[in-house]
């Protein structure tokens, strides 16, 4: 099939865009940076006003939208323009021009209210219970989309929780070089249970639901490897992983809390992502991991790369580095 891939130039994305080509779609990639990924056809364009929309949505079958502004730094209508605005448009065209299946790359953050989630599913996205811009306007274009199924127009999100590899420049990098630096620390002792999701695994999902049967649509349904691991275990792997120490200053999660919001303050003037978020606080502070039973059964999909494979993956690619 023809599928159309939005936003291929980051880790996920890339990694998407190869493993559709290895399961011998084809691929068109539009986004506003060149993604330099081989054998594809690229429009750069924007999805919230685009230009060239009828170039790059002929004959496509399948769309997959990995494309989303992230992080806290922005105004809530830069993000809700990218990540609501954008995928109305987009859904828009698709049902325009005969796209038959549309698959969202959503995020647990979409039902993650603040309580601890622990062997979850895929709960319902609450646009007006869930913290920051970023998680509502994700909650709002997931509604979006799911509500646009119909018996010619299959929609699924996708929730990818965490989804790190060799080559990340959000996770693992900031990570190791807070790590390098003396700045990682543990709150409440780490020993919090969360989910993660190695690059692959996650591309591999994307690729499983453009052939998925018919009933695997008009749902949302989690990603993540399957293997809930203590954040202290996961930080400590990853700086092993990159030649650095481990974390071993813990501090208490309503310090931490305080340092998050403060610092939320002062980079806002600089237009800035700060070191520390009062998400990124109760992220590693609060339990998060989730049941795949459903993600298995309708996209016949398991992971194929442990934690453990994937750190040894990490820890060779510094090792080339």
């Amino acid at each position: 099939m023809k599928v159309l891939i939005t936003g291929g130039r980051g880790l996920l994305g890339s990694a998407v865009v190869r493993q559709i080509q290895k399961s011998g779609h084809e691929c068109v990639v539009v986004q506003r940076t060149p993604c330099q990924v081989p054998g594809i056809r690229e429009f750069l364009d924007d999805l919230a006003a685009p230009t060239k929309s009828e170039q790059w949505i002929k004959g496509v079958e399948v769309v997959v939208h990995l494309a989303a502004k992230v992080g806290i730094v922005g105004s809530y209508q830069e993000f809700f323009d990218s990540n609501v605005l954008a995928t109305r448009k987009l859904l828009e065209k698709a049902k325009e021009n005969g796209v038959q299946r549309f698959i969202y790359a959503s995020s647990p953050s979409v039902a993650h209210t603040g309580d601890a989630l622990i062997g979850a599913g895929a709960g319902k996205a609450e646009p007006a219970r869930v913290r920051g811009s970023y998680s509502r306007t994700k909650a709002l274009a997931e509604i979006d989309v799911l509500a646009a199924h119909s018996p010619n127009f299959s929609t699924m999100a996708l929730r990818p929780h965490l989804v790190w590899g060799p080559g990340d420049t959000q996770l693992i990098e900031r990570i190791v070089a807070r790590a390098r630096a003396g700045r990682l620390f543990l709150i409440d002792g780490g020993y919090s249970l969360i989910d993660t999701t190695y690059v692959t695994n996650a591309a591999q999902a994307f690729a499983c639901a453009i052939d998925a049967p018919a009933s695997a649509f008009n749902r949302a349904l989690m990603v993540t490897n399957g293997e809930p691991r203590t954040v202290r275990e996961i930080l400590g792997r990853i700086a092993h992983a990159a030649g650095a120490q481990a974390p071993s200053r813990s501090i208490p999660f309503h310090i931490a809390m305080a340092a998050g919001h403060a610092a939320e303050s002062a980079w806002k003037i600089h237009k800035s992502e700060p070191p520390l978020t009062s998400f990124l606080v109760e992220q590693l502070a609060t339990a998060h991991w989730f049941d795949l039973a459903e993600t298995k059964r309708f996209l016949d999909w398991s992971p194929s790369i442990s934690l453990d494979q994937g750190f040894a993956d990490l820890a060779s690619w510094y090792a080339s580095a």
